[in-house]
Order: structure tokens, then C-alpha cells, then sequence
């Protein structure tokens, strides 16, 4: 996968370099290249910014740096600044039919995104962030790209943050981190929270008592189908407590009794197939 960055302050995308996402770089297994939006401007003091029309507090991104970043970006031409665009098509933006790379540019206003959002972009051959700064991007640039690009702004959650270079480290990571190789033991992808829509169960390691704090039983005691369904019942049980939210999707129609009986003791019922908690409860 190829993943470039456009932002003006390329510094900030250096954590990009260390751990799985630094060696998935060097191991070649992820193509990562971070451009700074300055490089795109023609005045000498490499303004990427201006006043909003019809007035308010803050600055806009202007339009020009970000199509010609974007232009080279899709074209492979990355740093070459130089040569402006002609307002053309990006070269690789889908020429012979192949799919359009995909710019997601963070913002409240955006899509959610969501481990289920990481899985599908993982699938894609090119991604571009835009980080905006300021007050936002110029609206245009989005509607020029559409033409060139599969847009897709996207937030983290319902806040707002300076900018969106920390939106993008944590996106490229959930990402980066499903491309195959990138992970030593591919099960921990299986077995992780929001890989079947619930959280993850509670883990615990060596000594089996702390600080008189004991590991639950059943983990030490080499029953795995005990274990495996112990570990269930813990994802049901944290998911209700801490999201509940997730169990509105959650397909319930085909789970065995026990897991029933484990969902009705946190005060749910399973009812054509979703579960659906007691007004009681």
C-alpha cells in the first residue's frame, strides 16, 4: 500500500517512523511519504492561508497549494513543486479504468471512522491524508478533487482538534496495522476490540496473584473451551457496561444457550435475532 501525507507541519507525522509502521517502512511492506503543503506555494513567503469571506474569526486554507500538493501526490511527482498543474487530471487518478486513490481529510464533520473503516481502506492501493489547519480547508478543494479522488472526510469522534495530523497518526495506524505482515501473530487481529463489534475481554499475565489480586481461576485451568467461553461472556458483559451502544447491531440470532443465558443475566433478551434490554434492568 502507498500512503502519502499533505500537511505544514510534516514534523509531526515522525512517530510514523517508529514501531510496526516505522518497520513495515523499512521491511517495504508500507510505502509512507509525508510532503509539506509549503513546498506547493509560488510566493515567497509560502502562504498556505487567508481571511474568510463573509467574515469571522480564523483563517481558510487556500485552494491553489492544496491542488497543486494533490496533483503531484496522485501523479508520483511528490516534491516537485516547481512545475505547476494545469488544472488537469492527476496522472494516476484513475487512468485505464484502475480506481481512484483515496483522499480522507479529517474533520468533525466528517464520517465516523471505525475498525470497520480500517478494514476497508486497508483494501485500497493508495490513500491520501490532507490535514487541514485553521479553520478548515477551502470548501472547493474538496468538490475539485471529487473529480480526481474517492473523497472521504472522516473524524475520530465528536471533537475538534488544531489540526488533523493527530487524526491521521492514529488512522494510519489502524490501517497500517491490518496490511498483511505488518503484525508478528496475525490471530491478535482476530481477537482484539471491534473485530466482531464487541470489546475485547479483560487480559492478565504472570504472577497469577498481585498485590492480593488474583487471576481468575478459570484461566489457569487449561480448559480451553471453559476459557474460550469465559472470554465471551467478558466481552458481552464489558461491552454492556461500557458501550452499550455496539449491542444495537450485534447479530445475537445464532448464539447458544449459555451465551443467552450469559446476555440475560446483564438484563438483555434476544428478540428476532437483536438484543433488546429490559426496561427492568
Amino acid at each position: 500500500m502507498r500512503i502519502d501525507v499533505v500537511s505544514i507541519f510534516p514534523e509531526y507525522l515522525a512517530p510514523l517512523e517508529l514501531s510496526l509502521i516505522g518497520k513495515a517502512r523499512q521491511d517495504g511492506l508500507l510505502d509512507l511519504k509525508v510532503h509539506d503543503l509549503r513546498d506547493y506555494t509560488t510566493d515567497r513567503h509560502r502562504t498556505v492561508d487567508d481571511t474568510p469571506y463573509g467574515g469571522g474569526a480564523g483563517m481558510v486554507m487556500k485552494p491553489e497549494p492544496w491542488a497543486q500538493a494533490l496533483t503531484a501526490v496522485a501523479a508520483g511527482r511528490s516534491g516537485d513543486a516547481g512545475a505547476p498543474d494545469d488544472g488537469g487530471t492527476p496522472e494516476s487518478a484513475g487512468p485505464d479504468g484502475a480506481a481512484k486513490p483515496v483522499l480522507i481529510v479529517p474533520s468533525p464533520a466528517g464520517e465516523r471512522f471505525t475498525q470497520a473503516t480500517a478494514h476497508q481502506l486497508a483494501e485500497e492501493d493508495q490513500l491520501v491524508f490532507a490535514c487541514g489547519r485553521y479553520e478548515g480547508i477551502d470548501e472547493r478543494v474538496l468538490e475539485w478533487a471529487a473529480e480526481h479522488f474517492t473523497v472521504r472526510p472522516m473524524s475520530l469522534g465528536d471533537y475538534v482538534l488544531n489540526g488533523g495530523e493527530v487524526a491521521v497518526l492514529a488512522m494510519v495506524e489502524a490501517i497500517g496495522r491490518l496490511l498483511p505482515g505488518v503484525v508478528g501473530n496475525p490471530e491478535s487481529l482476530v481477537e482484539e476490540s471491534h473485530s466482531d463489534g464487541l470489546l475485547e475481554y479483560p487480559v492478565y499475565t504472570k504472577p497469577s496473584s498481585w498485590r492480593d489480586r488474583d487471576v481468575p481461576a478459570v484461566l489457569l485451568s487449561g480448559n480451553h473451551g471453559k476459557i474460550a467461553q469465559w472470554r465471551r461472556h467478558e466481552q458481552y458483559r464489558r461491552t454492556a457496561e461500557r458501550r452499550p451502544d455496539l449491542l444495537v447491531e450485534f447479530d445475537a440470532g445464532k448464539l447458544p444457550r449459555a451465551d443467552r443465558t450469559a446476555f440475560s443475566d446483564l438484563g438483555y433478551d434476544v428478540v428476532d435475532g437483536r438484543l433488546l434490554r429490559r426496561p427492568d434492568a
